[in-house]
């Protein structure tokens, strides 16, 4: 353990010690923090990281603990390796979410604690369902929950304050659809249920449905904000009005929309008139002040509203994808040079990519934390090199390049992994055998109402005949200018509702199949797709994807005696449209140019 890692555990035990005192004095048996902020939000503000500040692991997802004597941290299988490392020398065990004999938060407590004990949780950061089912589980053992604790507002010295960056106008150029013709679509759909009135919770659907980005979150151009629409003529956002430059402020003025403060939308949702649509992943908290009035608690209409991309979105999204490919092409054409060199680490490469995309006007920043990770690093999932962490690279082995960016016209997630030197037999192995499950997706055609748990074993069958497998999902959706993780859609094992989503034209998904050998290498593969438009076919309406990520594979990786000709043909295919889409864009770059032609030549043909 590194002597930052001691002395951050050193902490969190001091932490778990003075919480642990808080508790007795507040007569609670036991605290839970869980990783959303009010909105559900997958990644939050620093104001929100109770979670981490409490035990230590900096992964988006999970769920942290705390009794009297003993100390848990729930997460899933993509942060095994680093919540291991995070959490060691402090009180917290880790349960290993997914497992056959990992038991749920609520029934790790029911065996931990005594009937008529209770338990305190921030209401605010669990979604109504969470707080139910929580609150049922416990109940069952005589156990009592309370949502109204905020253990870190009292034990928190240096807690961040509330963000309240600027927030600006999305223009129509990029956004395709107006914010009044959005307003009208979910009104619609409210209308459809008998509500007069819909509040949204989530931050990115209320940044699409007005036009409007932030940057209260890191890598995610959203803000803080609640959004309450009671008519056309009618709507409230609830957000410091201070912080609207003069361009926003004027929109909002012109659609006749109120800016009330941000702690106002619970007495407002009191005063509401007639039936009021309540999303389902708003907090439980919230849900409270709206007790007595008539509501409907449903999934957001704009949550598959925003999903499925308009025409301008997609076009975005092509633009922004062959301006990333020629960002990494130019990296990628002087990375193994460099390498061998020596001086190139896990951080260096990263940076190198940064300052290639931010040439471009468009570019707003990274889409999330870049995740570059040089050999046995690659078996840590979401690996985030730091300087403590950074590993030199050498001239062999694999490197997973993990990242993407924010540019105003479309958002982009791209994993290569890349061969810089001499590899091994089953490194080849198992980067031919995620390539093969990676096309064998991007191929699929599939009828109308197909999900993504339909189409998942697309990408794990090749690995599955070789004993692999990989324990995250196959692809999320991706927002425009927005978020890189975006729902409803996902394509994923599990039975979940979101692999219950039937896709449709218009949604973007990734496809990133990987594989992960501890203490040795990983290796993904990721490219974002666009579902196609339906064909009509002899036995309906079939659909497909369009690759809209543009970057070359490493040939140096592939075992070739592992591929079908079909594939072969598919690899020469997709790298004759990057070569084709790229080469226009890296004209004031002879090498990079050359580089390409190289890297995309025809290998099978």
């Amino acid at each position: 353990m590194t002597k930052f890692a001691q002395t951050m555990n050193t902490t969190i035990n001091e932490r778990v010690a003075q919480l642990r005192a808080w508790m007795e004095s507040h007569h609670l048996a036991a605290v839970l923090f869980s990783s959303a902020d009010d909105h559900a939000s997958e990644y939050v503000a620093p104001h929100f990281q109770c979670r981490q500040w409490i035990s230590g692991f900096d992964g988006s997802a999970g769920t942290a603990v705390v009794t009297l004597t003993d100390a848990a941290l729930w997460t899933d299988s993509r942060y095994f390796l680093a919540a291991t490392q995070q959490l060691e020398g402090t009180p917290f065990c880790l349960m290993r979410e997914g497992e056959p004999d990992t038991p749920t938060p609520a029934q790790w407590l029911s065996s931990q604690l005594h009937e008529g004990d209770c338990v305190g949780t921030d209401g605010r950061t669990l979604t109504i369902d969470e707080a139910r089912i929580l609150q049922d589980e416990l109940q069952a053992a005589g156990i009592g929950l309370t949502l109204d604790t905020d253990a870190a507002a009292d034990l928190w010295a240096e807690r961040p304050p509330m963000p309240h960056e600027p927030i600006t106008v999305q223009p129509l150029e990029y956004a395709g659809t107006g914010a009044e013709q959005k307003i009208r679509q979910l009104l619609h759909e409210a209308h459809k249920h008998h509500c007069n009135a819909l509040l949204l919770t989530a931050l990115d659907e209320i940044a699409w449905t007005l036009n409007l980005r932030g940057s209260d979150v890191e890598c995610n151009p959203v803000f803080y904000a609640y959004l309450l629409l009671e008519g056309e003529q009618k709507a409230t956002l609830f957000t410091r009005a201070d912080r609207l430059n003069d361009e926003a402020a004027e929109q909002l003025h012109l659609r006749r929309i109120d800016v009330r403060p941000y702690a106002d939308v619970a007495k407002t949702l009191r005063s509401v008139q007639g039936r009021l649509w309540i999303p389902s992943d708003a907090n439980a908290c919230l849900m409270a002040q709206a007790e007595g009035l008539p509501c409907y608690v449903a999934p957001s209409p704009a949550q598959m509203a925003k999903a499925v991309k308009n025409e301008v979105e997609q076009e975005g999204f092509r633009r922004a994808m062959a301006r990333d490919g020629a960002a990494l092409v130019r990296m990628l054409c002087r990375l193994k040079d460099q390498v061998a060199a020596g001086g190139m680490t896990e951080l260096a490469v990263d940076r190198q990519l940064t300052a290639y995309r931010a040439e471009s006007p468009l570019y707003r920043g990274l889409s999330f934390a870049t995740i570059s990770a040089y050999q046995e690093h690659g078996a840590i999932v979401h690996y985030e090199p730091t300087q403590a962490t950074d590993a030199p690279l050498r001239p062999e082995g694999l490197l997973l390049l993990d990242t993407g960016a924010q540019y105003q016209d479309g958002t982009t997630d791209i994993t290569r992994t890349l061969a810089l030197g001499p590899v091994s037999e089953e490194m080849r192995r198992v980067y031919t055998l995620v390539l093969k499950g990676h096309i064998a997706l991007a191929r699929a055609r599939f009828p109308q109402g197909t999900t993504g748990l339909n189409l998942d074993l697309a990408a794990r069958y090749a690995m599955w005949q070789h004993g692999y497998d990989f324990g995250h999902g196959t692809g999320h959706g991706v927002g425009s200018y927005l978020c890189v993780h975006e729902g409803p859609q996902q394509i994923r094992k599990n039975h979940r509702a979101c692999t219950q989503v039937p896709l449709l034209p218009g949604m973007t998904v990734t496809d990133e199949p990987g594989i992960y050998l501890e203490g040795k290498f990983g290796v993904r593969i990721e490219n974002v797709l666009l579902v196609t438009p339906p064909e009509e076919e002899a036995c309906g309406q079939f659909m497909g994807f369009e690759v809209l990520t543009l970057c070359p594979y490493d040939f140096a990786a592939i075992d070739c005696r592992l591929l079908r000709s079909d594939e072969m043909h598919w690899i020469d295919a997709y790298h004759a449209r990057v070569r084709n889409r790229l080469m226009p864009l890296l004209t004031h770059d002879a090498e990079a140019r050359k580089w390409l032609v190289e890297a995309t030549r025809p290998r099978f043909s």
